[in-house]
């Protein structure tokens, strides 16, 4: 069975491209353009990891990474943060809020895709 990603962004170019890379790495994948769908998919379909882009329409990042957090099925879920915005300002801020890792954009994929890797197998065992 494939980890199921949830992956959140506005930017509907880079959201379509990253979908079509995970999906041909072997991941089942779930889009959401903004923060009510992002918390809406991830209480249906309860991600097995979620790609959390911080500028968004309906709440920005950090409020929707904290709403996803408060849910009691998804305290655990990695979170991984995608953003075009400063890592070097927003990458402690976004651990401190909850989030697994950081990813400044442009997003390496090799990189991204061990690190989905790493997260999900510490999860298994974890």
């Amino acid at each position: 069975m494939s980890a199921k990603l949830l992956v959140v962004d506005d930017d509907t170019q880079f959201l379509t491209g990253l979908c079509l890379r995970l999906k041909a790495n072997g991941f089942e994948v779930i889009a959401a353009k903004d923060g009510v769908q992002a918390i809406a998919a991830a209480r249906r379909e309860r991600p097995d990891l979620i790609l959390l882009d911080l500028g968004l329409p309906g709440g920005d990042g950090y409020l929707v990474l904290e709403r996803l957090k408060a849910l009691p099925a998804l305290t655990t879920t990695p979170v991984l943060v995608l953003s075009a915005k400063n890592w070097q300002v927003h990458e402690e801020k976004a651990i401190k809020a909850g989030a697994d890792g950081f990813f400044e954009k442009p997003v390496n994929n090799e990189a991204l895709v061990g690190a989905i890797r790493g997260l999900l197998k510490m999860e298994a065992t974890g």
